[in-house]
């Protein structure tokens, strides 16, 4: 008798094959790359030597069941765009909003600005779309009243000035509009 060996499955392409496979998969795949928010954070130095009076502060507060307060009362997200709009404007000059202050503003001359500060703190149990929803309406507001002053003074929107590169008159609307939103630490729950 002959020794018969089994037969073998030629595996030369196999490589080409798995190669293939995974330039495949590279090409077809995405990756959600993660987001996140664009904001120029105050230094310590400014932090530290700022007393801020109460009625300039908006505190809000997400807890843990996604719930929204702001200044101790319960809101719901649609109106915190109304409520921040309201505080960082302060059109009527209410003795209970925020304090302004005169300051001579280089394209825009002598004007008022408020000394205004959002204090935003969540639970460390705040669902992470519910605390970037109030975020985003927070930066709506302010994006609202900049917009509004730069239509009013230059005929254009505040993203359409910073796109023509007129710097100096879109420096003016920050100036006037300072996007002053403080993070505290997150509350650690207890339950």
């Amino acid at each position: 008798m002959k020794n018969v060996s089994p037969p073998q499955i030629n595996a030369g392409s196999m490589a080409d094959i798995a190669f293939l496979l995974l330039v495949f998969f590279l090409v077809v795949t995405t990756i959600d790359a993660d987001a996140g928010m664009f904001r120029k954070l105050a230094s310590m130095d400014e932090v530290e030597s700022q007393k801020i009076h109460e009625r300039n502060i908006l505190n809000v507060w997400v807890n843990k069941e996604d719930k929204i307060m702001i200044d101790g009362k319960e809101v719901e997200l649609f109106q915190v765009y109304d409520i921040a709009t309201n505080f960082i404007e302060n059109p009527k000059n209410d003795v209970l909003l925020p304090q302004k202050e005169w300051k001579t503003i280089p394209v825009l001359g002598e004007r008022e600005v408020s000394k205004q500060v959002i204090s935003i703190q969540n639970d460390e149990s705040t669902s992470y779309g519910q605390y970037i929803a109030v975020q985003n309406e927070l930066a709506r507001a302010y994006n609202h009243l900049r917009d509004q002053l730069s239509e009013q003074e230059f005929q254009m929107t505040f993203e359409e000035l910073k796109k023509t590169g007129a710097i100096e008159k879109a420096n003016a609307i920050k100036t006037i509009y300072p996007m002053r939103i403080s993070e505290a630490l997150p509350i650690v729950s207890t339950n």
